[in-house]
């Protein structure tokens, strides 16, 4: 986690708060004024982020000591201290807000993935996020679907072929696209192709499509075309999932399930940090 990326991204968020100075720290702190502090869970949810916290104080100042008290991927219950901090006083009040909102957003990602996972226990759908992801932020919020039990879909444009149904329009068709994109890439990618009809499913099969994408179908639908495509190739669902209806969608038979609001709408977890 702790890349070249991350540092400008989080340096980035530190310029946006701080800017030309911390006015309230600065008028009520002394310098060098020494601290203590906790992070501390609110609620219950799946932890997140926490080496993306300390990454935060380090850059403001390497020597800030932050020790985080248990690890991304475990379930905390409310009231469990997160981490523990201590330092120059200015750079944890400088840094708490950040930290926080990374921190926040990561276990919100994480917990809401962990609740679809455990919705498809049994069945052998695998949950997947999508690139509705935050701007600038992608990279942090994979992760977290990860840490929640999820699987990362393509990470952007550059490293997947996925044909829409824009793409199909703009190609002439589902043949065309494919026929187009297997003479373009390399025999090492494979090409997904999403449909809306079991005609498109046919199509796409005859064209060779590596993975099927079954797009906004209802479950009866989705049970035909796994049974049409019988294992030819993978299967995957999208469009009009949430936790009522993910099981059910599972239950088709599908291969992986892709859900957009993993990413889109989750609900910040509620942590505080609290100086002593």
């Amino acid at each position: 986690m702790l890349t070249i990326d991350l540092d400008n991204l989080i340096r980035h968020a530190l310029q946006e708060d701080i800017h030309t100075g911390d006015l309230t720290t600065q008028a009520c702190v002394s310098e060098k004024r020494h601290a203590i502090g906790r992070m501390i869970a609110k609620e219950s949810f799946v932890l997140a982020g926490i080496e993306v916290a300390a990454r935060v104080f380090s850059l403001l100042d390497s020597a800030v000591h932050f020790e985080g008290v248990v690890a991304d991927g475990t379930t905390v219950v409310q009231g469990a201290a997160i981490a523990r901090m201590s330092g120059d006083a200015a750079a944890l009040l400088q840094g708490e807000r950040v930290a926080l909102n990374l921190l926040q957003r990561m276990s919100g990602i994480a917990t809401l993935t962990s609740r679809y996972v455990a919705a498809v226990a049994g069945t052998a759908a695998r949950i997947v996020d999508t690139r509705k992801t935050t701007p600038g932020l992608r990279m942090l919020e994979k992760y977290a679907v990860r840490v929640g039990g999820g699987i990362n879909h393509r990470t952007g444009l550059y490293d997947g072929i996925l044909i829409k149904e824009n793409h199909i329009a703009a190609a002439g068709g589902i043949t065309a696209a494919v026929s187009r994109a297997r003479s373009y890439i390399p025999h090492t990618l494979k090409i997904e192709v999403e449909t809306e009809t079991v005609a498109q499913v046919e199509e796409a099969l005859a064209a060779g499509a590596d993975i099927i994408m079954l797009d906004n179908m209802d479950c009866a639908t989705m049970r035909s075309c796994v049974a049409l495509i019988a294992g030819r190739v993978l299967v995957e669902a999208s469009g009009g999932v949430n936790l009522d209806t993910v099981r059910a969608i599972a239950e088709t038979g599908v291969d992986i399930i892709s859900v957009g609001a993993l990413t889109h709408s989750p609900r910040a977890a509620d942590i505080s940090m609290l100086l002593d």
